[in-house]
């Protein structure tokens, strides 16, 4: 067995984690004293018990004096001891509650707001089933070490204090001193033991994360696993995950057992050793048999929170391992933040201006290069071209969920960095190419744009985004619920949906990011004419692939690589015969064809009509 002890470092962050929580019990301080208070007065009554024992003994005790009567008064002091320690612990752990469920909840909302502040970058490279293992965790950690550190530790600390000072006082010097040195043997063995365990302990939590990362992205992709029947192929991934983490567990647990064997062994010889010498002091006519009951009670009132002081140990190790993981996600700087100080977003008419912008999402990777444009107010600018070319980026950068590595973003004149984010978020509505619903009811979904909407502007943005009636028809209408990511819903009717929650948004300036590209051409056209009524009298960018939907733009950029390569509207660059009017040739080529192949079919159905 090789033994390993903490790093400085691992150290001095488990200080640092444990001096997090000290807010928490100082918001609630008058409770933790309290607390406190009932803490100190349920060990005294505790370590009084064998006293009174001890007396019961000794008056019951016929080799020494004839019975005359039974110690009623003695007997029913021994019960209100007993009855008063679990009354006072009982009324700590009340009056605690508080302060550990009111820390677990702070804690977990400020985890929860980080994530959310958190750059896009962040919850793309994220996992989704280990990150929320590691957050269960964490928050539960903080629970057990807040209430285990100031209800077990400190008062098995003073009940040690206060029964070595009685032996000390009241018997022969070595039954304190065993009784120190086997406390002292019991600890060194029990905190070398479990450092050493905490590896162990570090790669099981690891293994466990990603067996539900395994688990819960398997899950996420359930119509993926069965258009490719890879029910089989899944499940052993898993459970090679399972069996890496099973093997771990078994690790963890037997050397769990070696540590309570050895606790257990100490604490034997501990014990055995002052009762040979109790015993030794009976027969010699120094102890009384009430004294040989009262340093076994001791003991066996010492060593059992002994005992559990190994395992509380072992769990605030265990509870600050789980919080590591926890307290890492605070420590992630926020990528993008608002300057201090920043005012909010003067939208004005809602002029929006690309200024020579430079962006790469990694530094060896450039994406856009000196992308310059402007969308005047109420104007709407399209962005097309080939897949790859950077036209969803320019959205991300005007929502700012990155920031331009040169050149910069201007919204009625001002640079988008100087304001505040949730001012500049507000001012734009998105309907995305993948629309994600949250697993809620249709209602939520629209409300989502402003939660405190009457019911009757739900109703009118659903009119607007033509989808009303469809809800109507639904049995349950608005509370319909749409399942996880809106999957119970068409494309079309996901789409709607975003329009509808868009419009109950009114923003100044609107981004249509390919709207149309998942949907078939019936529904394309009827999702056009509702964005288009949208549109009207907005500042507008639309990010598309199909050429026919952007005709009526005010101008159109041509992207490619990066660069802007070609500008204009629909006519002047079919009129230059270049990179335009070729991919409007293709697309045009294509949809003829797949005309062509559905005309065949229709001929035949007139015929035998």
């Amino acid at each position: 067995m090789r033994t390993t002890t903490a790093s400085p470092a691992a150290t001095r962050y488990e200080w640092q984690t444990i001096r997090t929580l000290i807010p928490y019990l100082w918001e609630f301080r008058s409770r933790v004293v309290f607390a406190m208070l009932l803490l100190v007065l349920a060990k005294l009554a505790t370590v009084a018990v064998p006293l009174a024992l001890k007396q019961i003994v000794d008056a019951l005790d016929v080799a020494r004096q004839p019975l005359l009567i039974l110690p009623l008064g003695l007997l029913a002091g021994y019960g209100l001891l007993r009855l008063a320690s679990a009354l006072f612990g009982e009324l700590r752990d009340a009056i605690f509650a508080k302060v550990t469920q009111r820390a677990m909840r702070r804690v977990a909302l400020q985890v929860f707001r980080h994530l959310h502040a958190l750059a896009l970058r962040f919850h793309l490279e994220r996992q989704t089933g280990g990150l929320s293992r590691d957050i269960e965790r964490g928050t539960r950690g903080i629970t057990f070490l807040l209430s285990f550190m100031l209800f077990n530790i400190l008062p098995t600390l003073l009940e040690i204090g206060l029964v070595t000072g009685i032996l000390l006082i009241y018997y022969d010097v070595w039954y304190a001193l065993i009784t120190f040195i086997t406390l002292i043997v019991y600890a060194a063995f029990t905190f070398l033991i479990t450092e050493w365990r905490m590896n162990i302990v570090r790669e099981k939590n690891e293994l466990d994360s990603r067996a539900n990362t395994r688990a819960i992205d398997s899950l996420l992709n359930y119509e993926t696993v069965k258009y490719f029947g890879n029910e089989d192929y899944e499940a052993r991934r898993y459970d090679e995950q399972m069996a890496v983490l099973e093997r771990a567990s078994v690790r963890n647990q037997t050397s769990l057992a070696a540590l309570n064997f050895g606790q257990s062994a100490i604490i034997a010889v501990g014990v055995t050793l002052l009762m040979i010498l109790a015993a030794q002091g009976v027969v010699q006519g120094k102890l009384t048999l009430g004294d040989l009951v009262l340093v076994n009670a001791f003991l066996i009132q010492l060593f059992l929170p002994l005992n559990f002081l190994g395992f509380v140990y072992r769990e605030i190790k265990n509870s600050l391992a789980d919080m590591e993981r926890m307290f890492s996600l605070l420590r992630r700087e926020t990528d993008i933040q608002d300057p201090p100080g920043a005012p909010a977003l003067n939208v004005g008419a809602g002029a929006v201006r690309f200024e020579r912008v430079n962006f790469g999402y990694d530094a060896d990777r450039q994406i856009l290069f000196d992308v310059d444009f402007e969308i005047p107010p109420g104007r709407k600018v399209a962005v097309v071209g080939p897949s790859g070319a950077g036209k969803s980026t320019l959205s991300r950068l005007l929502f700012r969920f990155y920031d331009v590595t040169g050149g910069r973003i201007l919204i009625n004149g001002q640079d988008i960095r100087g304001v505040t984010q949730q001012s500049l978020r507000a001012a734009i509505g998105i309907v995305p190419q993948d629309t994600v619903l949250f697993n809620d009811t249709i209602y939520y979904n629209i409300a989502y744009a402003r939660p405190d909407a009457a019911h009757e502007e739900i109703v009118r943005a659903a009119r607007l985004a033509h989808i009303h009636d469809f809800i109507e028809s639904l049995p349950r209408g608005y509370d319909t619920v749409v399942g996880e990511r809106g999957l119970k819903l068409s494309g079309g009717e996901k789409q709607r949906v975003a329009i509808a929650r868009t419009i109950l948004k009114a923003p100044r300036i609107l981004i249509f990011d390919e709207a149309t590209s998942a949907l078939d051409t019936q529904s394309e056209q009827a999702i056009l004419n509702a964005l288009a009524e949208v549109a009207a009298d907005h500042t507008t960018l639309v990010i598309a692939h199909r050429l026919s939907t952007v005709i009526d733009a005010d101008e159109i950029l041509v992207l490619e690589q990066g660069r802007i390569v070609e500008r204009g509207t629909h006519r002047a660059l079919l009129a230059q015969n270049a990179i335009y009017a070729r991919m409007w040739a293709l697309q045009q080529e294509e949809r003829r064809r797949i005309e062509q192949i559905h005309q065949p079919d229709t001929a035949l159905g007139h015929a035998h009509g």
